[in-house]
């Protein structure tokens, strides 16, 4: 049995504000819906919500390709609002990754003298 896994399965696990900034993003990259919904791993439906939701707070405008056979690819862009938003979510995102990536620093260097103290105790057992 194969599994067919979405390029982007991490981002299954995004909240609410890492979504938003990431279909910020990746709006004007896009022609419809279903190509940011298989690029992401979320449905149609979840995609057209979210899409619907920036679309009513000002933030991405839509434009259909007049030219297009496919009457179902559109165009998405940023507003000027749009943009302020996708620069403030990013720079919430970093600060919040650094914090991360400190805590883990910190866990990590403790996790070392953890097992550097651990193994001095087991030599000084052996050593009596």
């Amino acid at each position: 049995m194969t599994l067919n896994l979405r390029p982007y399965t991490s981002y299954l696990i995004l909240n609410h504000d890492e979504l938003e900034l990431t279909i910020l993003r990746k709006a004007d990259s896009v022609d419809n819906q279903k190509t940011l919904a298989d690029e992401l791993g979320y449905s149609v439906g979840k995609i057209n919500y979210l899409l619907n939701a920036l679309i009513g707070k000002g933030l991405i405008k839509v434009e259909n390709f007049a030219t297009s056979k496919n009457k179902k690819n559109y165009k998405y862009l940023l507003t000027q609002e749009g943009i302020k938003e996708k620069i403030a979510l990013t720079e919430k995102f970093i600060i919040r990754k650094k914090a991360e990536y400190n805590e883990l620093q910190r866990e990590l260097e403790n996790s070392k003298n953890d097992s550097i103290d651990l193994l001095q105790d087991k030599e000084n057992e052996i050593k009596k």
